[in-house]
């Protein structure tokens, strides 16, 4: 359908779908930068969801209930924040769409969590958004089961380019999709035929609908152009049995000079080109300058859901006072009561009757007292259960026939579980946490960096940290994903060394609402180290005193995880010879780093001088090391300095000098 004949056939349509246009070629002129042909192309597809089957309320941004809509292709930003202006968002104001891409401004290049209510997730690294988009579905499908369909019942939407269909993490979403049968999933795919170097083909011959159809999903087509054929693929699909792929046929930069090329993908800031694009709409207004009848009939857009959020309301209002206090615990992301005292069991218990122990499979035992008393938990594996140890008696399995399972067999798929789990989360409602081994945090980690961006809680189960995984190999033994880990910003990296820091790691993780968490835990048995209950969550502070000096204080030892108890044993042998050794565990370096300077000062003081274990590479330890001023000690390091080898973990150890004995000699050549 030609610019003509949708003018003459929808004019109301028309101009709904231009207001959208126009802003974005507005914003992406002032602001010199952006992406306008993405938001041209797509308006008539946004307008129609948005007019005739979204559930929404502007006035109320955070109803749990309403559908969510998530812009996968985030680059062409303008789109989602021209719909959020135009029906009425307090925050989308008019200032904010000048301010585009500028410092400080809610309209952030591309669309990011947490600064513009109404933005779902944060998108523009391609694949994220229709991978994050299976969790909202997910966590949708388990909360209709838990909480009945009175109470949650909505659908996802996502607005997905080439360019996210490309990526490989969507193919790992949309199996994961199509293999639970998520029937309010519905992706409306922008099928343009081109990205930034030029046309599909020149990358890709992919028959995206054969593959959707392949993966377990309905596919439905229709021109992106028509409204009416819009709305009727969009019917259609919100009845399908699965999730549900619409390949919308449409033009980028449409009514353009720079129409269905490359040109289009990127900013159209060219006065004549913009001028003369205008014109083709049949736009009469300025800059930034929205016709009153237009803005009005985009206010009635937004303001039609206030009397279904209402109802939902009245419906919640009907359950008891304590279901309602905990469904909006939930979704306010606050740990239950009956954590803490969880807790403190599993560290009693396991202080009365010490034994050596994995820390995977201490693991098993603090979520096994948790999972019980935060029912919002949903565990999960990529295909490595009986290794991370993350599934729970009471769990039972999430599939198309047990929507109240908490326990998802994610396949091998790191990256889509990760992503999705995001999803969850930023769904509400629910407590993602799901494993594989440490080194394959390299496949989830673009997933793992935008929950440490977002500020979401998703839980991070590394098993096999070390080397001391063994036979394996290097493949398997990750060196560097500690540091790497630790170097991402707002991340705990937890490496717990016993099951009593195992249970304090987990309280951490479950009490915050704005740090992702990495649990690193062991393969091999490990000797406990905490051997007298105390009330206190000292891994909290990130480290802590574990061991004293018997005499003057010449060495300190800090290790995490598996080299605490070397560490210990170092002590042994230190304090032997008549040299007082302090051990101090640091099972999170960031929640260390956080704590006053006093405290810091405290467990490590001047003066004496310290080594260091971990059975990792020496990145990100200098600072504690050689001091926060960098001059505090002389200091050394015990652990990796390049990849591991396939050996049994003891031989391991023995052969990389990750032994008391090395830390002895260390110790005593500084003295």
């Amino acid at each position: 359908m030609d610019i003509a004949s949708l003018r003459a056939q929808h004019p109301d349509h028309w101009k709904k779908a231009c207001a959208i246009r126009v802003l974005t070629l507005d914003a992406v002129a002032a602001a010199n930068s952006g992406h306008s042909g993405m938001p041209m192309g797509m308006a008539d597809v946004a307008t129609v969801l948005f007019e005739k089957h979204l559930n929404f309320d502007p006035s109320a941004p955070l109803w749990p209930n309403r559908d969510r809509f998530i812009l996968s292709a985030g680059h062409g930003s303008m789109l989602i924040y021209s719909l959020l202006h135009l029906t009425g968002y307090k925050q989308a104001t008019l200032d904010e769409l000048k301010n585009f891409r500028q410092w400080g401004a809610r309209t952030a290049g591309h669309p990011e969590y947490g600064h513009l209510e109404g933005v779902e997730t944060t998108t523009g690294p391609l694949g994220q958004g229709i991978s994050n988009a299976v969790g909202f579905a997910m966590a949708e499908e388990s909360l209709r089961a838990r909480w009945g369909a009175k109470v949650m019942d909505h659908y996802t939407y996502v607005i997905a380019g080439d360019g996210c269909l490309m990526e490989g993490v969507s193919q790992e979403a949309i199996g994961i999709a199509g293999k639970h049968e998520l029937s309010r999933l519905i992706v409306l795919w922008d099928n343009n035929g081109i990205t930034i170097d030029g046309k599909v083909s020149l990358s890709d011959v992919t028959d995206q609908k054969a593959r959707f159809a392949a993966s377990g999903w309905d596919v439905f087509e229709c021109d992106g152009h028509d409204p009416v054929a819009i709305d009727a693929a969009i019917t259609a699909a919100k009845a399908s049995p699965r999730p549900a792929m619409i390949a919308c046929a449409t033009h980028i930069a449409l009514g353009s000079s720079a129409q269905d090329t490359s040109k289009g993908h990127g900013a159209l800031t060219d006065k004549q080109l913009i001028a003369d694009t205008r014109a083709a709409y049949g736009w009469e207004h300025g800059p930034f300058e929205i016709p009153a009848d237009v803005k009005a009939a985009w206010d009635a857009i937004g303001a039609r859901g206030v009397a279904t959020r209402r109802e939902w309301e009245g419906r919640l209002a009907m359950l008891s006072a304590g279901k309602q206090a905990e469904f909006n615990r939930i979704f306010a992301g606050d740990a239950p009561a009956k954590l803490a005292a969880a807790v403190r069991g599993v560290k009693k218990a396991a202080t009365e009757a010490p034994k050596k122990l994995a820390t995977r499979s201490a693991s098993e035992i603090a979520l096994a007292a948790i999972n019980p008393v935060m029912q919002e938990t949903i565990g999960g594996s990529a295909d490595l259960t009986g290794s991370n140890n993350t599934k729970t008696a009471d769990l039972g399995v999430f599939d198309p026939i047990n929507r109240k399972g908490r326990y998802v067999y994610w396949g091998i798929r790191e990256h889509g579980m990760a992503a999705a789990m995001n999803g969850m989360v930023l769904h509400g409602g629910v407590r993602p946490y799901s494993g594989t081994f440490m080194c394959f945090t390299d496949y989830a980690r673009p997933a793992m960096r935008l929950s440490a961006l977002m500020q979401v809680p998703v839980v991070y189960v590394m098993t096999h940290d070390s080397i001391g995984l063994g036979e394996d190999g290097p493949t398997h033994q990750p060196v560097e994903h500690l540091a790497i880990s630790r170097a991402t910003p707002n991340t705990w990296v937890f490496r717990p060394a016993d099951l009593v820091e195992v249970a304090e790691a987990w309280e951490c993780a479950f009490s915050t609402n704005t740090t992702p968490t990495v649990m690193a835990l062991s393969r091999q048995n490990l000797a406990p180290v905490r051997l007298t209950h105390t009330n206190q969550n000292l891994s909290a502070k990130g480290a802590y005193v574990l061991a004293e000096s018997t005499g003057k204080r010449q060495v300190i030892l800090i290790a995490t995880g598996s080299e605490v108890e070397i560490a210990m044993k170092a002590r042994e042998m230190l304090e032997a010879e008549g040299i007082g050794t302090r051990v101090v565990s640091m099972p999170c370096m960031e929640l260390f780093a956080a704590q006053d300077e006093a405290y810091r000062k405290k467990v490590l003081p001047a003066g004496p001088v310290r080594v260091a274990i971990e059975a990792g590479v020496r990145m990100g330890w200098d600072r504690w090391l050689l001091g926060e001023r960098g001059k505090e000690t002389k200091a050394d390091f015990v652990g990796m300095s390049g990849f591991g080898a396939s050996a049994p973990a003891d031989r391991l150890y023995k052969e990389f000098g990750i032994t008391a004995e090395n830390a002895v000699a260390k110790a005593k050549a500084l003295l």
